[in-house]
């Protein structure tokens, strides 16, 4: 494994803590609506990531002209994944929504490089990538039970709606990766990649936050909470994430994020209060093994090669 690629992972895994975050977080502004919820974090974080990097995203217009079309994809699966996401967390609650959405993401990233980049999958990732799913299907159980008892979020119906919704938030989050990362191996700079596909998403995101986020100006907490997701784990994490993109497959980075459902589903139980069964338990710790798996696992030829050409930028 070489240096970059290291850092890559690191860079992802950070990423992935803070992201944990987010749900939890969006539970102490009870009366913001989740679409307001998710056009203020990725809305607000997106537009910061082209400010900062405005200085690139002027450099590279030629380029990312020609790719206007992989750009805009990368948008609009920006603006449609935040409103999916916690909008399954809210119906489903916050482990099933983060887990679903999460876990469904690697297969999709995988399948994106499988068919349209002609990339072959490993035999680590593929590993990796069916533990993680297993682990993640550990912890959605475990949330169905939940969510049928008496402490529970909702009925078994929600969560079958929250499930769908974070199918499509996973598959989302899976297209603006694999556009991001498309985009630097074509020769797009780091800073002008994200600042692209995440402001672009931003400003789709600003009508559904200008028709919802009054709530968020009703109170200093819910204000703050807003706030919070926009600076810490949106504008953060994803320059943190835009960094490991730049060093690993969007696939690998997908599957390193399966860090964050876990992180979630613990806050979940310690923060708010949703229950955790001895299945869930055993979910994170197979969650645990694919981040070993991915710890250990060497880059191969063309990742160390992509990685060594994004580390001499």
């Amino acid at each position: 494994m070489t240096d970059a690629h290291r850092t890559g992972l690191l860079a992802i895994t950070v990423t992935s803590l803070l992201w944990g975050t987010t749900g939890t977080a969006a539970t102490f502004a009870p009366d913001v609506g989740p679409l307001a919820i998710g056009a203020a974090a990725l809305g607000i974080g997106g537009l910061l990531q082209a400010v900062v990097g405005a200085r690139s995203l002027r450099t590279s217009a030629p380029v990312l002209a020609r790719n206007r079309a992989l750009v805009l994809v990368g948008a609009v699966a920006v603006a449609v994944y935040p409103l999916a996401f916690y909008g399954s967390m809210h119906i489903a609650g916050v482990a099933v929504g983060s887990v679903v959405s999460l876990a469904s993401a690697p297969l999709a990233a995988g399948v994106l490089e499988r068919i349209v980049d002609r990339r072959p999958l490993g035999r680590r990732w593929t590993v990796a990538a069916a533990l993680g799913v297993l682990g993640s299907v550990l912890l959605c159980l475990s949330g169905v039970a939940a969510s049928d008892g008496p402490s529970g979020v909702g009925t078994s119906g929600a969560t079958v709606l929250g499930v769908v919704l974070g199918l499509v938030a996973g598959a989302t989050y899976a297209v603006y990766s694999w556009a991001s990362r498309r985009l630097m191996v074509d020769g797009v700079p780091r800073a002008a990649a994200m600042g692209a596909v995440f402001g672009g998403g931003g400003l789709l995101l600003m009508p559904v936050l200008a028709v919802t986020g009054t709530p968020l100006l009703a109170s200093p907490q819910n204000a703050a909470v807003g706030v919070y997701m926009a600076l810490v784990p949106m504008f953060l994490g994803y320059l943190l994430f835009g960094y490991g993109l730049s060093r690993v497959p969007a696939s690998t980075a997908t599957t390193v994020t399966l860090t964050e459902p876990a992180v979630a589903a613990v806050l979940a139980v310690v923060v708010v209060g949703e229950r955790l069964t001895a299945v869930g338990w055993a979910g994170l710790g197979v969650i645990a093994v694919v981040l070993v798996v991915l710890a250990v696992a060497p880059a191969d030829g063309a990742d160390r090669a992509r990685s060594g050409e994004r580390g001499a930028r």
